[in-house]
């Protein structure tokens, strides 16, 4: 699409904060803000590790994924109930439909917590009931992508596949997070495998962190449909050339990247490069809580760094509709409301 009209760059922020869009990497135990935290701890009758909100966020500083990780993992002490889920995926979907979210599929396990003990069940049956909720009330279609941890083994993988599988209907895939260092994709095969023959697409975080390698092994063993970061991909022209081939979606998640020490400022992020590389990238929020914003501030932020324009704010929302799991005619839908959105944005 060519935009009808320019946009000034005074402007800029409010077209994309505006803009339709989906959000498809965004962990929901990685959206669980300090206060409502302490809230669930509260109401369990648990205390969190740190003396008050402040002294949480004051936490939030890491030198790598595995510090995070540390902390992160501590906020999930305080998940007890189906209620509880419910309600920090609530609060979540609430803040997307607020920043334009049209619908996101929403990253979450299950091993975290079963390992608390927390059924599986209880897990997914909170999660679900708001997005349902999200679809009436808030106008936003969201799904689930079950994802394995992979710093455990595949025997606890195929394990919460088996968990999961009575709420087949109420995942739309499944995933693979946590620490990526050590642990390639290719460990993973055979539940990815599983995994399909139950009708469940399949992504997987690669090249965050991890070496391009990793993503090679992503798309050739797991046989992934999206691949979740991918900013390594850049250093192996071999493989950005696959990737723009075969229009292999990349969730890309910049101040997650910039959190984590991925790059070291914005300004250095190669987002700008993946989109003059033909390559199908999003912008995600990955764990907006815990890495300093939501949806619209990794665009709006990132956009300021890299002087980037309406027209790649254009492309990356449409990008992000194409990449989405919904069917063929959701995502014409889609993609009609944000072309009217660039025609009669002032």
């Amino acid at each position: 699409m060519t935009l009808l009209k320019p946009v000034s760059a005074e402007r800029l922020p409010d077209l994309l904060k505006r803009m339709p869009k989906a959000e498809l990497h965004m962990h929901i135990e990685g959206s669980l803000e300090p206060e409502l935290m302490f809230a669930l701890a509260a109401r369990n009758g648990l205390s969190v590790p740190y003396a008050d909100v402040q002294a949480l966020r004051r936490a939030y500083v890491f030198g790598n994924l595995q510090e995070f990780l540390d902390v992160y993992h501590e906020g999930t002490l305080v998940l007890c109930t189906e209620q509880d889920f419910y309600d920090m995926a609530w609060a979540y979907l609430q803040r997307a439909a607020a920043d334009h979210v049209l619908h996101t599929e929403i990253f979450f396990d299950t091993q975290t917590h079963t390992g608390h003990g927390v059924s599986a069940d209880v897990v997914i049956n909170g999660l679900h009931r708001a997005c349902l909720d999200a679809q009436g009330q808030l106008g936003v279609s969201a799904s689930l992508i079950l994802c394995f941890l992979r710093h455990l083994s595949e025997a606890e993988a195929f394990e919460a596949l088996e968990q999961a599988t009575p709420h087949l209907d109420k995942l739309v895939g499944v995933g693979l997070a946590s620490s990526e260092l050590g642990h390639p994709p290719e460990k993973f095969t055979r539940v990815f495998a599983n995994a399909r023959v139950l009708g469940l697409h399949l992504v997987a975080h690669a090249g965050e962190e991890g070496p391009p390698a990793y993503i090679w092994s992503a798309l050739d063993a797991l046989k992934v449909e999206r691949i979740d970061h991918g900013v390594q991909a850049m250093k192996d022209p071999a493989l950005v050339e696959r990737l723009a081939k075969d229009q292999i979606p990349l969730t890309v998640c910049p101040l997650s990247n910039l959190k984590l020490r991925v790059f070291p400022t914005l300004a250095t992020h190669n987002l700008g490069q993946m989109l003059d590389a033909g390559l199908v990238a999003t912008v995600n929020s990955d764990d907006p809580a815990y890495f300093g914003g939501y949806i619209n501030e990794n665009f709006t932020q990132t956009f300021a760094a890299l002087q980037l324009g309406a027209q790649h704010g254009y492309q990356l929302a449409s990008n992000s509709f194409e990449a989405s799991f919904i069917d063929k005619t959701a995502k014409l839908a889609l993609q009609h409301r944000l072309d009217e959105f660039f025609e009669t944005f002032e």
